[in-house]
């Protein structure tokens, strides 16, 4: 079962080309009715409805924002939001749509480099000043729509991750942490990184074996499945999708690192995610291909050391029991006997 259903880029008339931007209206030709006729039948359903949007970047020269605002635009393709008139435009207009399109979930992109556009606004004496303004905005523009819609959510994305500042992500999450997703080892590497500073991210994947899938494993999944193949197990994939929705609020708890970080084809990387407040917690461990060890014991962090723990391993069901002092000090020993292979360890405090 989907929670949202995800419109990305190409919606606006775009010459059959999605970075043609700067057209912020639904292409009439393919959507006559507008989205309100689908956002109505997604709610109907109880599901909610995420649209992407890259309003700073002009990309087409003969879009309706740089053929009427050219003196809006900074180097020919960036929407100044240090424009006061051009940031109440943008703030009426996508509220506008928000609520007219019944879009629940705002998504933005930003794919360029917008640093020569602003310091070539700037007098020498000055630089600097048009991109402050430029940040100054672009945060603005978020807050308004947070107040003109309490409850919104907000993605930040910007070409695959680029924007995931301390500001950026006060206001937003980013659903893809990066554009460089479903091979595994990455994906092991950046829930390695990111894990000790976001509190919540996302990336794509489009398998139910289990160690592609459990690299993936984030507070966030985008279901990349190709829906025309005929060769999709759909039970696999609510297998894995179901494990993810009995695990996933365990990755909001305190997380440690349990082997040094590693993109290396012989190692082992694991990690652990507790929920002291819950009593609960799970242990992510990867075998990748080149490693010749079947078994690990890795010492777990953050327990009770007097209290004890059922451990069950989710592939055989299996569940022990152990002291959090054990636990700690001995460790947890975990088997993963294929090459590569993960193991998926949740544990309870009893």
């Amino acid at each position: 079962k989907l929670d949202y259903w995800w419109m990305d880029a190409g919606w606006y008339p775009c010459k059959g080309s999605w970075p043609n931007t700067g057209t912020w209206e639904i292409d009439s030709a393919r959507y006559p009715h507008g989205f309100r006729p689908f956002s109505d039948w997604v709610h109907a359903q109880g599901k909610k409805f995420i649209v992407w949007f890259e309003p700073e970047r002009v990309g087409d020269k003969e879009s309706w924002l740089a053929k009427n605002h050219p003196d809006w635009i900074l180097g020919g393709n960036l929407l100044n939001l240090g424009n006061p008139d051009a940031w109440h435009w943008l703030v009426d207009h996508i509220d506008g749509m928000l609520r007219e399109q019944g879009i629940d979930y705002y998504r933005q992109d930003f794919n360029m480099d917008p640093l020569p556009n602003w310091r070539a606004n700037d007098t020498p004496n000055r630089q600097g000043m048009t991109e402050m303004k430029h940040v100054i905005g672009y945060l603005a523009f978020w807050d308004e729509l947070h107040r003109r819609h309490p409850g919104l959510l907000i993605d930040s994305c910007s070409s695959g991750g680029r924007r995931n500042d301390l500001e950026t992500l006060r206001r937003a999450v980013p659903l893809l942490r990066s554009d460089y997703i479903l091979e595994p080892v990455g994906q092991q590497g950046h829930t390695y990184g990111c894990a000790f500073w976001y509190p919540y991210f996302g990336t794509g994947v489009n398998s139910d074996d289990p160690y592609l899938f459990r690299s993936a494993l984030c507070p966030h999944i985008t279901g990349c499945w190709d829906m025309r193949r005929t060769d999709v197990s759909y039970d696999g994939v609510r297998k894995r999708i179901a494990e993810w929705r009995a695990t996933a609020d365990l990755l909001f708890g305190d997380y440690w690192p349990l082997t040094p970080y590693s993109l290396g084809d012989d190692v082992w990387i694991a990690w652990q995610f507790d929920r002291a407040d819950l009593g609960r917690g799970m242990v992510q461990a990867f075998r990748r291909a080149g490693s010749i060890y079947e078994t690990a014991r890795m010492p777990l962090r953050g327990l009770d050391p007097n209290a004890r723990y059922a451990v069950t391993d989710v592939d055989s069901g299996a569940s022990v029991e152990a002291t959090g002092h054990d636990l700690m000090e001995k460790g947890l020993a975990v088997t993963i006997p294929a090459r590569p292979g993960a193991a998926l360890v949740t544990y309870r405090k009893l």
